[in-house]
């Protein structure tokens, strides 16, 4: 069956009180060029969603308009609130982290803890300290004397200490080296996330997050090309590697995306079943990244690709 036809939308399954972010028809240019373009999404509370796209795509865009920064035509409700009019009152429970650090580099760490406790009513400084006991960070080092991975650590920390709703992650491991990496991923996902939080994350290191994440929202040219609960990828993808001489039989049933792999080629699908393309090689369930390419390099003739769903 056409995967099109049996497409819902994932936020159309969602009650309204399970629902941290409800975006319908948002939109916002710069000049002429549209940065988003009637975009359609709901993030449900206790979700760990992945906002992924390649560059100009519209992420930052959205992250701006979710946060407050940015005006934009459409209707956006964040914990139920306008981010135009009631942006203060959003981020009381909402933490950002984004890839550039904000705190002035001449702030010593402490003076860091003294300031958010003193803005912030949700702020729990001992779980802040006890963060920063367990990392390379000195409470008397000042901002411009830490490195990147440890300013990312501190931002964690005051993070983690705020008993926040929303947690909105841009690209907060850019730069950094593996074990920072991870270390900052496996310390969101142990200490941090407790199933009724909510985690919002970009990135461009897909292949880093697609463990942890719960959904997925793919963004093309400022329009939501996939929105799909993870757990639903496998009912409405599949990657095929045909040999060549299957390959040509194999692109009939219109693949969404191929590519040449060790002199056999890759072909991922939509809305069609393993069954049926057994024959032609070996099949599989794409992996994040896998997906992540096919539909952003040919997102243009996705079928379905502004709905989530699964494929019978």
């Amino acid at each position: 069956m056409n995967a099109e036809a049996q497409a819902t939308p994932a936020g159309d399954a969602t009650s309204a009180g399970d629902a941290i972010i409800e975006a319908r028809g948002l939109r916002k240019s710069y000049g002429a060029v549209p940065a988003l373009a009637g975009v359609d999404f709901t993030v449900r509370r206790g979700r760990i969603v992945g906002l992924m796209g390649p560059n100009g795509a519209g992420k930052t865009t959205a992250l701006k308009a979710i946060l407050g920064l940015t005006d934009f035509d459409g209707d956006l409700k964040v914990l139920g609130r306008d981010p135009r009019v009631e942006r203060d009152r959003i981020m009381e429970e909402v933490c950002f982290i984004a890839d550039v650090a904000v705190l002035p580099r001449w702030l010593k760490v402490r003076q860091a803890l003294d300031y958010v406790q003193g803005v912030h009513p949700r702020f729990d400084r001992s779980k802040a300290e006890a963060v920063l006991a367990r990392s390379e960070v000195r409470m008397a080092a000042k901002i411009g004397e830490l490195s990147k991975g440890m300013t990312t650590q501190l931002h964690l920390a005051l993070v983690m200490a705020i008993d926040a709703k929303l947690l909105v992650l841009d690209e907060p491991t850019l730069g950094l080296d593996l074990i920072y990496r991870r270390s900052f991923y496996d310390t969101i996902l142990n200490d941090y996330f407790d199933h009724e939080r909510t985690l919002l994350i970009t990135t461009h290191q897909v292949e880093e997050v697609e463990h942890l994440l719960t959904d997925l929202l793919l963004i093309r040219h400022g329009k939501i090309v996939l929105d799909a609960a993870v757990e639903d990828l496998s009912g409405r993808f599949v990657q095929l590697v045909a040999s060549r001489e299957n390959a040509e039989a194999a692109r009939r049933l219109g693949p969404l995306h191929e590519r040449e792999v060790f002199g056999r080629v890759g072909m991922v699908f939509d809305g069609r079943r393993a069954d049926e393309l057994a024959a032609f090689g070996e099949v599989r369930t794409p992996s994040i990244p896998d997906l992540f390419v096919a539909v952003m390099q040919d997102g243009a003739s996705a079928k379905g690709a502004a709905a989530a769903g699964a494929a019978s």
